[in-house]
């Protein structure tokens, strides 16, 4: 399968979009670019990344600048199971701002059991931040584990409560 890929630097890291056409097809940093290569290959194959240029990029810009309705216009075109597709679905409901728990997401498909296996779905998310898994905490209401890093984690939640709170009337 033949990708491109954009670095596009912002205030967390330098974030690879890998994209196909106008659809992103991966999102990562630059530091967990190892990581990324191996969820391509699960879910793709062989790929190939040549350098490219992607409207996504504009985006991903906005939403750190504070339009936080900006990643909901990104298309998505990604690999997973039909289970994992329906856990990133569940995910991009949670609104800017706020969180969930694993256990509310199981809730939400309809899977009040499936606790671990949205949370492994979580973990394979392949397009973090646009689908919005850092908004996904613990049961105790901590935060738990985030691909980019807990840094990150930390940072993306605080930006989006920030910039939410100050739309509010």
């Amino acid at each position: 399968m033949n990708l491109q890929i954009e670095k596009v630097p912002g205030p967390i890291g330098t974030i690879l979009l890998v994209f196909e056409g106008e659809n992103l097809r991966a999102l990562d940093f630059s530091d967990y670019e190892d990581r990324m290569h191996r969820l391509l290959k699960l879910h793709y194959g062989i790929v190939t990344l040549a350098p490219g240029h992607t409207p996504i990029r504009k985006e991903i810009e906005a939403y750190f600048e504070g339009d936080l309705k900006a990643i909901a216009r990104i298309p998505v075109q990604t690999a997973g199971t039909a289970f994992q597709r329906e856990v990133w679905k569940a995910l991009t409901t949670i609104p800017p701002g706020a969180t969930k728990t694993y256990g509310e997401i199981a809730a939400a498909i309809e899977r009040p059991k499936a606790v671990r296996a949205v949370g492994a779905a979580n973990g394979a998310n392949p397009v973090g931040i646009v689908v919005p898994c850092h908004r996904v905490i613990g049961a105790n209401g901590s935060l738990t584990g985030y691909g980019g890093g807990m840094d990150r984690k930390k940072w993306l939640l605080a930006h989006e409560l920030r910039v939410s709170t100050s739309n509010r009337p």
